[in-house]
């Protein structure tokens, strides 16, 4: 292996908004099987770490461009964080006042973040769940004249996963194969935007999608009621509180039903979260690929997959995040923060700095 050098982008951005999109595609080398070729496309390589960059800026910039948003105005949405980590990313970039609703259920570090971005966190209590939290920033638009982001119901969002997200995996795999694509949902709008062109582009790759297995809400065959403007008026019946930050709130978005009604997915298969936190694990320490619950979830469902497919198959991941944002939950537990005993050993083999242990 030669000496490894770059070249740069070749570029100069004019905002941080630019680098969003275009993340990469990376082979799994050693926990995969030997039968199959798995990548992952891995999403923590957008600016504020997660996929839903891609939504958070299309959502601001296409109500912009339809004058949806007006200059100075504050925009308001409910989140398990991500959305509402891209959103503070790019409203500082803009110049918007921006107001987050969260459940308290959800890992400290995220809503730090927000708020180091500038952002408002207003929390809402864990026991009305994710209705709760939406429930509150629709009633926050409503009584202040706030722009509601509407990540759950928007067309914006599905749109901009057709546009890059999709684009950029069948440049990827442009003339080679794709026999399957896993993901896993929180709102929908990865699965519906690149369900939409793989059906129609690459109509042999087999979407699968997961969802937790202890809120398996879309295989439950029930879909809660929604209103005039498709926003959800129910929690839903079969959502029990799960580990995966991100996926699964307490209905069934609308950017979903989309994929749902259209089909574009060929199975649907529920994980725990524990598989979820075991293949994060794994995916950090033996491939160097630091994700989250989420990714780790995915994941595990991709390696389900992996065991019975036919020799040669080439399966493509989705890694939705960065697992920095996880690090108060149980991804974390029993990850040492003062030296470890074999650690001790290490130190006292040789006889500088040393330090004092109890």
């Amino acid at each position: 292996m030669g000496t490894r050098t770059t070249e740069g982008r070749g570029k100069l951005h004019a905002s941080i908004l630019d680098t969003i999109g275009n993340t990469p595609t990376v082979r799994i080398n050693k926990i995969a099987p030997d039968h199959v070729d798995v990548y992952v496309k891995f999403e923590a390589f957008n600016p504020g770490g997660s996929v839903k960059d891609r939504l958070a800026v299309n959502i601001i910039e296409a109500a912009e461009r339809e004058g949806r948003l007006k200059p100075g105005q504050t925009v308001v949405e409910a989140t398990s964080g991500n959305t509402g980590i891209g959103l503070a990313m790019v409203c500082a970039a803009k110049g918007y006042p921006l107001v987050i609703t969260m459940a308290d259920s959800f890992s400290v570090e995220r809503r730090r973040l927000m708020r180091f971005l500038g952002a408002k966190v207003v929390l809402t209590p864990r026991a009305l769940k994710g209705f709760g939290m939406y429930s509150k920033a629709k009633e926050l638009a409503e009584k202040n004249g706030w722009f509601l982001a509407s990540q759950f119901e928007t067309p914006d969002n599905a749109d901009i996963h057709q546009n890059t997200t999709a684009r950029e995996i069948l440049a990827d795999f442009d003339g080679e194969r794709l026999d399957y694509w896993v993901t896993g949902y929180g709102t929908g709008g990865t699965v519906s935007g690149v369900g939409r062109v793989l059906r129609e582009s690459r109509p042999d790759t087999k979407i699968i999608l997961t969802e937790p297995a202890n809120a398996a809400i879309v295989g439950s065959g029930y879909v809660n009621t929604r209103n005039e403007a498709n926003q959800p008026t129910e929690s839903h019946p079969s959502f029990e509180p799960h580990p995966i930050q991100g996926w699964t709130p307490d209905f069934i978005p609308f950017v979903l039903q989309e994929a749902m009604d259209g089909a574009y997915y060929d199975e649907l298969l529920p994980v725990a979260g524990a598989d979820g936190i075991s293949w994060s694990r794994r995916l950090a320490a033996e491939e160097g690929i630091f994700t989250g619950i989420s990714g780790g979830s995915t994941f595990a469902i991709a390696m389900q997959i992996a065991q019975t497919a036919p020799k040669g198959s080439v399966l493509l991941v989705m890694l939705p995040d960065t697992g920095e944002r996880y690090l108060s939950t149980p991804l974390f537990e029993g990850i040492a923060e003062e030296m470890t005993e074999e650690e001790i050993a290490i130190s006292q083999s040789t006889p500088s700095a040393q330090m004092e242990t109890g």
